[in-house]
């Protein structure tokens, strides 16, 4: 069975004082049924670390150079994440994929590092709001897992993330339906090209306006083994809330 996961990804946001929110949400699920992870920015990284220190939450890098070191100003080198106390790191999110300009390629290179190094990889992938309205959503996904992930891999240390791209931080959500369909065509793809032993073991993350509200409905549905969350994410009560749905699925 694979293991639910909720993740957070705190993109350009918080500050030490935002720990206590981390510190909240390790008292409220003191023995968490699913998997927890937040990437904090890399600033409180080792700090996270501390905080979660007696709690299974673990802590994620948002971006890893594809390089092993180098003259690089301002990256940060995956063995680096791995020294500050990081277990994984989320890579090719859409806003690193547009404001970046990374590629498929870039996206593929950096998880190789990455595995490498000994982290685990939550890989993003989604559609445009243009793509999905001309009907390409599984053309596009079918390219980005092609493109995006390494040719060796396992459910252990690897993680899919879809997220619509037109529906982070915009409060729309795909119909369960469309959910369903783009991540039950994930799973088969993964079946093809890894085996189905390995195809069924890797995680598939939803993200995308996710909140406790909606939460429940979402993780009812085929092949969603949990969220990958943003804005909800930043304050205990509102991610504790898509926790406890989370568990409520298993």
């Amino acid at each position: 069975m694979r293991r639910k996961l909720a993740a957070g990804n705190w993109k350009m946001n918080g500050l030490s004082a935002q720990l206590s929110e981390v510190e909240a949400l390790c008292a409220a699920h003191p023995d968490p049924k699913v998997d927890l992870l937040i990437a904090p920015p890399a600033t409180l990284i080792s700090s996270m670390v501390v905080t979660a220190s007696d709690h299974p939450l673990a802590v994620a890098g948002q971006d890893c150079h594809a390089q092993e070191s180098g003259a690089h100003t301002g990256d940060i080198s995956a063995a680096m994440l791995k020294d500050a106390g990081a277990s994984h790191v989320i890579l090719g999110h859409s806003e690193r994929r547009e404001d970046h300009g990374e590629s498929d390629d870039d996206v593929r290179s950096k998880a190789r590092t990455a595995l490498a190094a000994g982290l685990k990889v939550v890989i993003c992938i989604g559609e445009t709001l243009e793509e999905r309205e001309a009907a390409n959503t599984l053309d596009i996904i079918a390219g980005q897992l092609a493109g995006s992930l390494p040719d060796v891999l396992t459910g252990e240390n690897t993680i899919i993330a879809y997220e619509p791209i037109w529906a982070i931080g915009t409060g729309k959500v795909p119909t369960m339906g469309q959910i369903g369909e783009v991540h039950d065509y994930i799973r088969s793809k993964l079946e093809i090209r890894y085996g189905e032993g390995v195809g069924l073991s890797i995680r598939l993350l939803y993200g995308g306006s996710v909140k406790p509200s909606n939460a429940a409905e979402i993780f009812a549905v085929s092949n969603v083994d949990g969220a990958l969350v943003g804005g909800a994410s930043l304050k205990a009560d509102d991610f504790s809330g898509i926790i406890k749905a989370l568990e409520d699925a298993i």
